[in-house]
Formats: structure tokens, C-alpha cells, sequence
């Protein structure tokens, strides 16, 4: 029996090669965006999932309170980790970690190791990174010890065993031991490194003591409780612990801490701190609602496409029933080739989705998945769901079919009923308001990232190379060296540049009362150069300067958001105040306007910044643009001289800071082609509308043509009732588009508006897409020769 069903689906589909091919493409598309988006948001839903202990992680975060404001701060105090785990029995272990930058050296060979992190010794207790070579209980314990991924070891020391050799760290050239190599690290993962250094090498030789300071805010740290431990009773035993441990810095500092436990599992979507590479639970709710309706506009193909088929099975099944079929046999049949249509789609969609994973994870940034078949458990759930899709998708066209009366079809009476007209109706407005939505959503997108891309960041940021000296002592003489070279305009040197890090400082500034008010207040360290080269306004008051002997020591300048934290009205009221900061006392003698030395995502922070020789470890060159090479090049041999104990590595200001949009851009990237996508899937099904609806039409139009109409007429006659259900999609998707997107937006700091002529362009596009699509079939059907049609009546 079942081979009886697949042989008559089979002449069915063969027999009506158009409507089978649309079918088919629309449901390959349609499944193939839904795999792969699937695949995305299954590897945003399990970050850090691979860890077997990831439901009794907690990172442990800080809220940082003082008279000013209260900041979400995503790391803690060095000493919490180790002291919790004393105090606590309910705590098995913690592990800290911090990122860095290490000059590595092996031999002659020099690496700036961007992917350092220091690591507690139980790390591997914590975390499941799995070693290949060494002890990982010990691997981190003693001061300069390495643990390198595969990838890393590969880089350093080629096919050679690593564990017990040696390389020389930072410009003193510490000899630190290989203790381990561990399994490249999932990308889906919140810790990621190449090399991890112990974390007593820090506490034990680069500063010494940090693990009893508990104002010094740096460590991100994770605990790890023991089973059955209950993380929410923890919670709120932990301002006892501060009042015990820190209640003298806190009365002492005027600041105060609160401490909270975050699930592992959360933090990269849920997360409201700072996390190293934070995720949207917006954009995963965006991506999945996308990938239902691109597979709901396949479905909705096919369902329209075969009861608008129905009319001509209608002979069919009245002779079947005639020899005796019943009503359920029927139907089975009708479903099992709507399952059978599936499952030939579903195999093309698997080489369909393997050959675009490439595009794919390029477009999403990271690997989402090395390969189609690298979860089989995955595909078993698509091909499920193929088949669910397939008895789903046909049980009305089967229900519609198998209830035909034998006796009125074979008499010739049968035609097609208004319910089922409304229905496809229907269908293709939902179909095309899907696709109106995704259009304006596509549209706003794309205004939001050129919106953030081009507005005034209040600094300048084109042809900018910033170097980073790492403290060098020599780096003043390879700055001083820069100045008169062929294509370099200026010179700077600082701690920070926007879009990068930058430290907070425990501040004390006089108020409008006349109070030192106190503050955790960002800060750069500059030179007598760096608001003038990155062209940063002043709002009151003076930059620094060489002229005034002071400013070395006693002055400060500080952003317009710092002055109304302190509650002055004008930035001229903010000058010649007291400060008193790490050690430093003096004056404020300018005020900048506000700039934007973060992402547009966030609001613009309290700034103060400070001539610091010691902390200015970043060199910024302001180039002629078009001698790029050349003075590239120049300023490479100028830090060879200099600095030849360093590689050179540099980067671009404007590329670096956009490094903040990436996310959004790769969001935006994914949404217009999957939106490409689903507007694709619905012409398919609307061009198979068009096509039967003209097939049924063929004598009308003939008789028509006969009658003196023209071809424009006839056009607009079979173009005519689609438009107006675009028009129907177009009322129904615009304020559902509008709620969605302007909840989006809200994601922003700084967001555009949502403009009226969006939707009006929405319109014309779907309108024009629809009639382009309808009218491919009219056209072709209006220039039929008549004689052709009405001959066969």
C-alpha cells in the first residue's frame, strides 16, 4: 500500500513539474534558512553550556554605590573570591580571571600576545577546558606558569612537545614555564584566551598584595557551589560579609558595595554588566520569530498551491471513490505525498545549508558550527520536523480533496469553492504582510547602523594609527623621534583612546555646595597633545599646557557629563574647582564638550583626564592619508630604533572604534539576506498562484483578446485582485512592524527616529514586487494567440 502511495505521488509531482519545482524550492529555501538560523540561536541559547557544572556557576558582580551615582559593575574586588570561599561552606571553588597583553618572546622571535589571561589555579575545577598535556590541578598554580591552547602551541612551538620549555614574558624577560596545553576553546564560551598565565604571577610578582585590596576593582570571579547549595540564601548572606570584611574602606571611602550572584548561563544574554563579548536576547528572540516565518510563508506555499490545484484532482478522486476508496485512504494519500515533497526538500535543504555554512558563519562572525554533520542530533530533529511540516502542511489539502462527492465531479460540476478562494486569499496576506514587515524591519536596521556609523562622535578619528608601547621606557624618545616625518601631521600619547578601556577612579570634586563630592569617575591619562590631535571641543577653560608648570601635577579637565554630575548648571562654573584623585590634588582648569569615547549604545559617562607620563602607554600618529604606505612604513623603522626589543603592530583609529558595531553589523547583515530569503519564498508561492489562476483564465482572456481588449487591460484585469491583497498585507504589517522595531531601538542610547517614509517605500517596493511577479504570468498570458485558447473549448 505504501508503495502505491509513493508511486502515485511520485506521477504527481512529475506529472505538474511547475508547481512540484516551486514547491520544492520554497520549502529547500525555506528549511535551509530555518536550519541555519537555528544553528544561531542554539549557539547563543548554550553559551557556556559545555561546562558539565554550568548550573552551579555564578559569576559573582558588583554594584559600586557612592554619593554620586551606582555602577553595574561586572567585576569585583581581587580579595571577594579568595575570602568568600573561606567564609562560606556552601561555596566548593572560585576562579578569577583577567585579560591582558603580554610581549612573548622565544629566542629571537617576538609575539604581542593579545589573547593573555591570568587564571586561578582552579580553573579546571571550575571549568570544563579540558587539558591534553599537564597536571590541571597544578598547571597554574606556581608564579609564571603557562597553559597554552592547541591552536597557540601550535603558533609557538610547531609540532615540538611544549609542556617544560621556556619563554621570556613582558620586557624584563621573565622566564615562564609551559605546564599545559588545553583544548582549543569553544566559541560559544565567555572565557576565551590563548594563553593563560597562573594567577599568582600577578599576585606574587606584578603586584604584589592585590589579593587584600578590597577597593581595587579588576577581577572578573566566578563561584562555583556545591550541589544543593542554594545560590539565592548565599545571596543574602552577602552584605554581612561585606560589613564584616570591608565595612572600615567603605565608611572610610564613602562608597559602599553590594554584592550579587549571576547564573553562568545567563550572563551572555542576560547580562545587564559588562560582559567581554555580550550577546542579545533581542536579536535571538528577532532571529527566531524570522525563521518561523520563513518556514510558515513555505508552508503556506504549499497549502495554497495544492488546493488551488485541487479542481484538477477533482476527476481523480471521484473515480477512485467510485471503485471503492475510502475517505481516509484518500486523505493518507494526499498527505503522504505532501510528506514524500518534504522529505525531497528537506534532503536538498541539507546540501543546500552545507554549502551556504561557509557564508554563513562568515556573515555571523564566528564558527556556529564547523559542519552540517557535526550534531547528528540536530538533523534528526529537522528531519522530524520535515515530516511534521509535511502532515501538517497537507492535512487540509488532504481533508479539501478526500471530501469531493464522487457523482457532482465526474458530471463536470465541480468548482472551486469560496471558502477555498478566501482561504488562499488569505494565506497570501498573511504571506506578503510577513514579508512588509520584514521590509520595514530591514529598512530601520539599515537607518539604525548608517545612523551610528555617520553621527558626530565629538572626536576625530580618521587617518589615526595608534601603537602600543606597553610602558616602554623608550616610547617618549620613538614619540619625539615622529615629529617632522615625511606624512605625519601629530603625535599624542594617553592610557586610553575611544572605544577602548579605561579605568575608573575613586574621585573627590568640589560641588555646587562646596563639598568634595565623591565619584568613581572614568579617566584617561594624556599628554600636553591629545585634545587637540583628536579634536576635542572645549566647552570652558583651557586644554593643558606646556606653558603652565602645574598642569603636570595639579590640573585636571573633565567632559560636560562630569558637570552636571556635580550639579553646575554652566561648565564655566566648574572651573578653578578642587579635586583630590589617586593621590593627585588640584584644579579643574577645562571642561571638553561631551564626546563619545564609548559605544552609541550607551550613554555618555562622567570623564576627567590628567597628565600622567607613566600611564600614557598609547602612541596616536595622525597621518596625511595619501602617503599611507610610505609613512606606515616610516614609522615602523622609526620603532625599530627605538624599540627593538618589541614587534610592531599598530591599528587604525576609525577601524578599531566601529569594532563596537560589529555585532550590529553582522545583526543587519543576517536580517536583510534572511529577509532577501522570505520575500524570495513568497513571489515563488505568488508566482505559482498566478500561474494556475491564468491557466484557469486561458478562454476568458481569449475571449477578451477577441473582444478588442488590450494587453495593458488584461494585465491589469489578472493583476488586480493580488495588489489588493498586497494592500490588505501592507495595513496589517505596518503597525506590527512599527511595535516591534521601535522596541528594538530601545536597545540604543542614541537611536534614530522610525519615519513615516519608510512605510511608504515599504509599500511601493511589496506593490511593485508583487505586480512584477504577477504580471511575468499575466503578460505571457495576454500576448497568447486567441485562436489557440478558444480552439480547444
Amino acid at each position: 500500500m505504501f508503495k502505491n502511495y509513493f508511486k502515485i505521488a511520485f506521477r504527481n509531482l512529475w506529472k505538474h513539474k511547475v508547481f512540484s519545482l516551486i514547491n520544492i524550492m520554497g520549502l529547500t529555501v525555506g528549511m535551509s534558512a530555518c536550519l541555519l538560523i537555528s544553528m544561531y540561536v542554539n549557539f547563543e541559547l548554550t553559551y557556556d553550556a559545555f561546562h558539565s557544572k554550568s548550573d552551579r556557576i555564578y559569576r559573582l558582580v558588583t554594584d559600586v554605590i557612592t554619593p554620586s551615582e551606582t555602577i553595574n559593575a561586572g567585576i569585583t574586588s581581587w580579595a571577594f573570591g579568595p575570602t568568600i570561599k573561606q567564609d562560606f561552606p556552601e561555596v566548593e571553588a572560585y576562579a578569577r580571571i583577567n585579560g591582558g597583553s603580554f610581549l612573548v618572546r622565544k629566542g629571537d622571535i617576538k609575539f604581542q600576545e593579545e589573547g593573555t589571561v591570568f587564571a586561578d589555579s582552579s580553573l579546571f575545577r571550575v571549568f570544563d577546558f579540558k587539558l591534553i598535556q599537564g597536571d590541571p590541578k597544578t598547571a597554574l598554580k606556581e608564579p609564571l606558569s603557562l597553559v597554552f591552547t592547541e591552536k597557540a602551541a601550535k603558533k609557538y612551538f610547531g609540532d615540538s612537545d611544549p609542556v617544560g620549555q621556556t619563554l621570556l614574558l613582558s620586557g624584563e624577560g621573565l622566564p615562564a614555564k609551559v605546564t599545559g596545553v588545553m583544548k582549543d576553546i569553544p566559541e560559544n564560551s565567555l572565557i576565551k584566551g590563548d594563553m593563560f598565565v597562573s594567577m599568582t604571577t600577578m599576585t606574587q610578582r606584578f603586584n604584589r598584595g592585590i589579593d587584600e585590596q578590597w577597593g581595587n576593582f579588576g577581577a572578573t570571579t566566578y563561584l562555583l557551589l556545591k550541589p544543593g547549595a542554594n545560590s539565592k540564601a548565599l545571596e543574602k548572606k552577602l552584605p554581612a560579609y561585606l560589613e564584616r570584611r570591608a565595612g572600615k574602606l567603605m565608611q572610610e571611602s564613602k562608597m559602599s558595595y553590594k554584592l550579587f550572584l549571576e547564573p553562568l548561563l545567563d550572563v551572555h544574554l542576560r547580562s545587564e554588566r559588562d560582559v567581554a563579548e555580550k550577546g542579545s536576547m533581542s536579536n535571538v528572540y528577532v532571529f527566531s520569530v524570522v525563521a518561523v516565518f520563513i518556514l510558515l510563508i513555505a508552508c503556506i506555499n504549499f497549502v495554497n498551491l495544492t488546493t488551488a490545484r485541487s479542481a484538477e484532482r477533482a476527476k481523480e478522486v471521484g473515480i477512485r471513490k467510485v471503485v471503492g476508496a475510502a475517505r481516509g485512504l484518500l486523505a493518507r494519500q494526499f498527505v503522504s505525498e505532501s510528506v514524500m515533497l518534504c522529505l525531497i526538500a528537506f534532503v536538498f535543504s541539507i546540501t543546500l545549508s552545507a554549502a551556504l555554512l561557509p557564508l554563513f558563519n562568515n556573515l555571523a562572525g564566528k564558527v556556529i558550527v564547523s559542519g552540517i554533520f557535526a550534531d547528528p542530533s540536530f538533523l534528526v530533529y529537522m528531519l522530524v520536523a520535515a515530516i511534521l511540516i509535511g502532515i501538517l502542511a497537507g492535512i487540509y489539502p488532504a481533508l479539501v480533496l478526500s471530501s469531493f462527492e464522487p457523482v457532482t465531479v465526474l458530471k463536470g460540476r465541480f468548482t472551486t469553492s469560496i471558502k477555498g478562494i478566501l482561504l488562499r486569499k488569505g494565506l497570501v496576506t498573511v504571506q506578503f504582510a510577513i514579508s512588509i514587515a520584514l521590509i520595514i524591519a530591514t529598512m530601520i536596521v539599515y537607518i539604525q547602523m548608517n545612523y551610528m556609523r555617520n553621527r558626530d562622535l565629538g572626536f576625530s578619528k580618521d587617518q589615526m594609527l595608534v601603537l602600543n608601547t606597553e610602558g616602554d621606557p623608550k616610547r617618549w624618545a620613538f614619540k619625539e623621534s615622529l615629529t617632522g616625518l615625511a606624512g605625519v601631521k601629530s603625535t599624542a600619547a594617553s592610557s586610553s583612546v575611544p572605544g577602548s578601556s579605561n579605568p575608573g577612579a575613586y574621585s573627590e570634586i568640589e560641588n555646587k555646595s562646596g563639598d568634595l563630592q565623591v565619584a568613581n569617575l572614568d579617566l584617561y591619562f594624556v599628554d600636553f597633545d591629545y585634545i587637540r590631535q583628536f579634536g576635542l571641543k572645549m566647552a570652558a577653560g583651557r586644554p593643558f599646557s606646556r606653558e603652565f608648570g602645574t598642569d603636570t601635577t595639579q590640573a585636571m579637565v573633565i567632559n560636560e557629563a562630569a558637570v552636571k554630575l556635580l550639579g553646575y548648571s554652566k561648565p564655566e562654573d566648574a572651573l578653578g574647582r578642587r579635586f583630590k584623585q589617586w593621590g593627585r590634588e588640584g584644579k579643574i582648569v577645562g571642561v571638553i564638550k561631551d564626546f563619545h569615547f564609548r559605544s552609541l549604545q550607551e550613554n555618555i559617562k562622567p570623564l576627567t583626564m590628567r597628565i600622567e607620563p607613566g600611564g600614557a602607554n598609547l602612541v596616536s600618529v595622525k597621518i596625511e592619508g595619501n602617503r599611507l604606505k610610505e609613512t606606515v612604513a616610516a614609522v615602523e623603522a622609526k620603532w625599530k630604533e627605538a624599540i627593538p626589543g618589541r614587534p610592531f603592530s599598530y591599528y587604525f583609529m576609525d577601524e578599531f572604534f566601529d569594532r563596537q558595531y560589529r555585532s550590529e553589523e553582522r545583526f543587519e547583515k543576517l536580517f536583510f539576506n534572511f529577509a532577501v530569503l522570505a520575500i524570495f519564498i513568497s513571489c515563488l508561492g505568488l508566482l505559482g498562484l498566478a500561474s494556475y489562476s491564468t491557466t484557469q483564465r486561458t478562454k476568458e482572456i481569449g475571449v477578451r483578446k477577441v473582444m478588442g481588449a488590450s494587453i495593458a487591460s488584461i494585465v491589469g484585469l489578472l493583476s488586480r485582485d493580488f495588489l489588493k491583497l498586497v494592500l490588505i498585507a501592507f495595513l496589517v504589517a505596518s503597525p506590527i512592524a512599527y511595535f516591534g522595531m521601535d522596541r528594538w531601538l530601545e536597545n540604543f542610547a542614541y537611536r534614530t527616529d522610525i519615519y513615516w517614509w519608510v512605510f511608504a517605500i515599504a509599500a511601493v517596493l511589496s506593490a511593485a514586487i508583487a505586480f512584477a511577479t504577477v504580471s511575468f504570468q499575466s503578460i505571457k498570458a495576454a500576448v497568447m494567440n486567441p485562436v489557440k485558447s478558444l480552439r480547444s473549448e
